[in-house]
């Protein structure tokens, strides 16, 4: 089985886009003078545990997008060496999720690739999620593949849901009104194919998704762990409390 050039047992992406170009406006007033992807959670900044999440998982290159307070992000970076970085600058127009991904596909290769909000951040119970992902891709059946969490054990969310999944692992979206068991975490992957046809300005990611969702070939996992939604101050000093309760316990584990 193929997926875009390699056998689905042996292909991992090898590049991650990481959407850092939003305003936070709900994250104020933290963010007034702030990029929401430098808010502090646990004692490092968003963008950290997410580029740190992916250097452990073994993809070798980012692109991170950048538009509001970019010149803070671009400092921030200047020190890191894994994953190699690459900038995609937005600064001319915010461009939205599906935007920025058009913008930055010159850098992100041909090949499927992750992609990874930069405030997503999950407490991990077993094989690393990502690594988990990238098992589950099927080019030959998938145009994106997202990671999704139970939203009765996510933490801070308080919507109805986003997706429902088929037996066979297809997303259908959640019908008008009603409630669904999962929430899209922020992270999937992508084949550039899902950005055929866009347009070249401000556009969600929901749009190509619903393309592949009527081609049956959008697809999505669930999470092992607890997805933190941190979209407020209050919501990062839950997490906050959430991580010291669950590293007391490991190490309360450890102990005895």
């Amino acid at each position: 089985m193929t997926t875009g050039g390699t056998t689905k047992a042996d292909w991992y992406p090898d590049c991650a886009m990481v959407l850092a170009a939003g305003l936070g406006t709900r994250m104020r007033p933290l963010t007034d003078t702030l990029p929401k992807p430098l808010v502090s959670l646990d004692g490092r900044p968003l963008l950290d545990h997410v580029l740190d999440r992916i250097a452990a998982s073994g993809i070798p290159r980012a692109v991170v997008n950048v538009h509001y307070l970019a010149t803070k992000i671009e400092q921030h970076l200047a020190s890191r060496t894994t994953p190699a970085l690459v900038i995609s600058d937005e600064r001319d127009a915010l461009l939205d999720t599906g935007g920025g991904v058009v913008r930055a596909l010159p850098l992100l290769g041909p090949k499927p690739f992750l992609v990874h909000n930069s405030d997503s951040v999950w407490i991990e119970h077993g094989t690393s999620n990502i690594a988990r992902l990238a098992k589950a891709w099927d080019g030959a059946r998938m145009d994106a593949l997202l990671l999704l969490a139970r939203k009765s054990t996510s933490l801070g969310y308080e919507g109805k849901g986003d997706f429902e999944l088929d037996v066979d692992g297809r997303v259908r979206r959640r019908k008008e009104n009603a409630e669904s068991d999962y929430v899209f975490t922020g992270v999937s992957i992508a084949h550039p194919r899902l950005l055929e046809g866009m347009p070249q300005g401000a556009f969600s990611l929901n749009r190509p998704w619903d393309d592949a969702i009527r081609r049956g070939r959008l697809f999505g996992i669930v999470l092992d762990g607890i997805w933190m939604h941190v979209g407020t101050p209050d919501a990062v000093d839950d997490a906050e409390r959430l991580i010291a309760r669950e590293r007391a316990n490991a190490t309360r584990s450890l102990e005895g």
